[in-house]
């Protein structure tokens, strides 16, 4: 076993780990921790695959932007976590359906591409081992995602804006909760509107003191 094969064993033993930790993990912030730790292992493999570009992009989006985003709003809403584990029972069943579909689904796509011959895998290995010094697999993943897969690229981009129009309605909306004001109203507002001015003498006269009652005559 060479070093490059070590390697992928030891990112895909820390990958599996975190990943279950995900999962597994009773606190929220933990979870998104150990889902930052199997990012990181993820770009480590890809690195090793010789795909730098996505390598970075997955550190940049989903580490530092994503998952940073997730613990802000995590630690922010302060949420109930004792309320969320009393219905982990009650939808368990319908994750656990989900969980098994997505498994046999990869596990259709990763079988189809572990049947590759021998023969694949030396054409492969010497596509690889005879690529051009100036050899770019970002300048090719674009062509190859602006050419074969533009309509899905396209689709995909529609879905995410439909989703920011979403999350924008979702937190325009009016909450009884919250305290909101119309901003026109508080354009439209004149300086007399806010300030009255009363109009008082410079001075006033002091009531008169009122003479103080004889005190009573001592006994002889």
């Amino acid at each position: 076993m060479d070093v490059k094969t070590g390697f992928f064993y030891l990112f895909a033993a820390v990958l599996l780990y975190a990943a279950f930790r995900v999962i597994t993990a009773r606190n929220p912030v933990h979870a998104a921790l150990h889902l930052v730790l199997a990012f990181s292992q993820a770009a480590a493999v890809w690195l090793l695959l010789r795909a730098e570009f996505l390598a970075i992009t997955l550190v940049l989006v989903y580490v530092g932007a994503v998952m940073v985003l997730f613990l802000f709003v995590v630690m922010m809403l302060d949420i109930n976590i004792d309320r969320l584990r009393g219905s982990f029972w009650k939808h368990f069943p319908l994750a656990a359906l989900i969980g098994a579909v997505i498994a046999l689904e990869m596990a259709a796509v990763l079988m189809g591409g572990f049947r590759v011959g021998e023969e694949g895998r030396v054409a492969a290995a010497g596509a690889l081992q005879a690529a051009a010094p100036d050899y770019s697999n970002t300048r090719e993943l674009g062509k190859l995602l602006y050419s074969q897969y533009l309509y899905p690229l396209e689709i995909a981009a529609v879905i995410l804006l439909v989703a920011i129009v979403a999350a924008i309605a979702l937190t325009l909306r009016q909450r009884k909760d919250s305290r909101r004001f119309d901003p026109a109203e508080a354009v439209r507002v004149k300086a007399r509107d806010r300030l009255q001015i009363v109009k008082l003498s410079p001075t006033i006269a002091a009531p008169a003191a009122q003479p103080e009652a004889s005190a009573p005559e001592a006994k002889a």
